[in-house]
């Protein structure tokens, strides 16, 4: 699986808006057939700060998501928005998606 997290630093003005901004490009991510998550959190440090984490089945299909139409979208209006470049890990990690903590189940 590949799988990548990415720091969305938001212009202060825009960053009330940014999940609704996101939305579109985010279901249309999540129905890509070698899509296996693509979600989003705020920092709890910096409010401006946003956090996806996605994973896509193998290089292909994270090939075919930047090639597609919805990516090619936000890629094009995101400089608009953000404050900074964004950071990024893009790793590929030798499992299907999320795994079972073993350090805690519940009582």
């Amino acid at each position: 699986m590949i799988f990548i997290a990415v720091k969305f630093p938001v212009r202060p003005e825009r960053a009330g808006e940014w999940l609704t901004l996101v939305e579109e490009f985010t279901l249309a991510t999540r129905t890509e057939e070698g899509n296996l998550f693509f979600e989003w959190s705020r920092s709890v440090e910096d409010p401006n700060t946003f956090v996806l984490l996605e994973a896509f089945r193998d290089a292909d299909a994270g090939g075919e998501h930047v090639r597609s139409t919805h990516f090619t979208t936000a890629m094009d209006w995101m400089p608009d928005v953000v404050a900074d470049t964004p950071r990024i890990v893009n790793v590929e990690v030798p499992q299907d998606g999320w795994g079972a903590m073993g350090e805690i189940t519940p009582r």
